[in-house]
């Protein structure tokens, strides 16, 4: 049971879960609070949150200062440069438009893992299964809205939301392949207290600065979604950094999110029921994780029969 608790695919979804239920909590706080400066204040939170859970200030900050330059690259590229380009695109594109450009997020980052690793290359069999993930995200978000175009700035909309894509794979890589000398969550921590602060610094001069007041639930979704982002991006760079892993399967788990996501809308909202169209999707995605990890045994098996062969040179 404990081994069960600790495996890669449960610690997956999991994660991806914590991930689906930022949806309502986003909405909310971007009711109350600009875009930029609402996720500064959610990813500073979440950073000292783990910080305040890992206990050991003098371990932690020796951390810091041996890796200051990953730890502020990450800080960049995961944090500031990923969820500026996320919130910048989002507004400028239809929300169904948005939520299959980014469910297809999967994708990009099995491409950059393509030419980043030798070992997580883009065979066939899990190209096909990873492109059946994206048509069963596009049957989800087109069964539940409608893509109606948002005037001549949609094109840069997209464009921005394509390279938030491209920015996680990259981020992903450069996580899997980081010093061991730095533990997961130190990284995750320093890295949402950096990146948090930057959105924040940017956000005054775009914004300007809002102080409230805010409504309780304001402070509600605030308070989760401080709790998740710790949570989760903790479990994934502890994944990220686990030995053999591949960066394209494990990012294929978050096909789960808008599954997820559309599970807990069925649920919390009244006038959200399911529909076939939607448990289609579904399905479709449920046979790309099948397929991807029918792929991935294969080729575990494949390497292990490699390693067996007798060398004769």
């Amino acid at each position: 049971m404990k081994n069960s608790l600790k495996s890669t695919t449960f610690l997956a979804i999991v994660a991806c879960w914590l991930w689906s239920t930022a949806f309502v909590g986003v909405k909310i706080g971007l009711e109350n609070h600009t875009p930029l400066q609402f996720a500064g204040v959610r990813f500073f939170i979440s950073g000292i949150l783990i910080f305040l859970y890992f206990g050991k200030p003098k371990q932690y900050l020796a951390e810091l200062k041996a890796n200051i330059k990953f730890i502020l690259l990450l800080s960049v590229v995961q944090i500031f440069a990923q969820y500026a380009l996320f919130y910048s695109g989002i507004n400028l594109v239809p929300s169904s438009l948005a939520a299959m450009i980014i469910g297809s997020q999967p994708l990009f980052i099995a491409v950059v893992a393509h030419f980043s690793f030798h070992n997580d290359k883009m065979t066939p069999l899990k190209t096909a299964s990873i492109l059946i993930g994206v048509v069963g995200i596009a049957i989800i978000t087109l069964g539940r809205s409608k893509v109606e175009m948002k005037g001549e700035l949609e094109l840069l909309g997209i464009a921005l939301l394509l390279i938030n894509n491209l920015v996680s794979g990259y981020s992903n890589v450069i996580i899997a392949k980081s010093s061991k000398t730095v533990s997961p969550v130190v990284l995750s921590s320093t890295s949402l207290i950096i990146g948090g602060i930057m959105l924040s610094v940017v956000s005054v001069p775009l914004e300007g600065i809002h102080l409230g007041p805010f409504p309780p639930k304001y402070w509600y979704a605030l308070a989760w979604l401080s709790f998740l982002s710790a949570a989760a991006i903790t479990i994934w760079y502890s994944l990220l950094k686990r030995p053999g892993i591949k960066v394209s399967i494990l990012n294929v788990w978050k096909f789960l999110i808008p599954v997820s996501g559309a599970a807990l809308s069925w649920i919390i909202m009244k006038n959200e029921k399911p529909d076939f169209v939607s448990i289609f999707g579904m399905a479709i995605i449920a046979t790309s994780l099948l397929a991807l990890n029918y792929a991935n045994r294969r080729e575990i098996r494949l390497a292990a029969l490699n390693e067996q062969k007798p060398n004769y040179k």
